[in-house]
């Protein structure tokens, strides 16, 4: 069985760090893409970073770019979100979601694809003073 499962969220100061973890099982990283997902209240959920599992290649948008870093724990079979700077509309429910790694389902903003398989169930973050 397949489970992906968010950790480390919570409440920081602007300007304050936190790391997410996204814990998988039941699937070969090599062989997914990971992306990392927020959403907040009223607004559409945002891809914020994705993984390739076959290669390694990451992408950003804008709005996270320099401030985010996602990295692999191979050891632990983890997916981690390193959040810096971090800002007030960071503020979001986190999620991380997996699909097979193929350029086939590659979007514009390649690693990111088109749908994904597997989901986490989320992890609150509040930025706020």
């Amino acid at each position: 069985q397949v489970q992906l499962v968010e950790s480390g969220g919570g409440l920081v100061q602007p300007g304050g760090s936190l790391r997410l973890s996204c814990a998988v099982s039941g699937l070969a990283l090599d062989d997914y893409t990971i992306a990392w997902f927020r959403q907040a209240p009223g607004k559409e959920r945002e891809a914020i970073s994705c993984l390739s599992g076959s290669d390694g290649s990451t992408y950003y948008p804008d709005s996270v770019k320099g401030r985010f870093t996602v990295s692999r724990n191979n050891a632990k079979n983890t997916v981690n979100l390193q959040m810096n700077s971090l800002k007030p509309e960071d503020s979001a429910v986190y999620y991380c979601a997996g699909g097979l790694d193929s350029y086939l389902y590659y979007t514009d903003h390649a690693p990111c694809i088109d749908e994904y398989d597997y989901w986490g169930q989320g992890t609150q973050v509040t930025v706020a003073s």
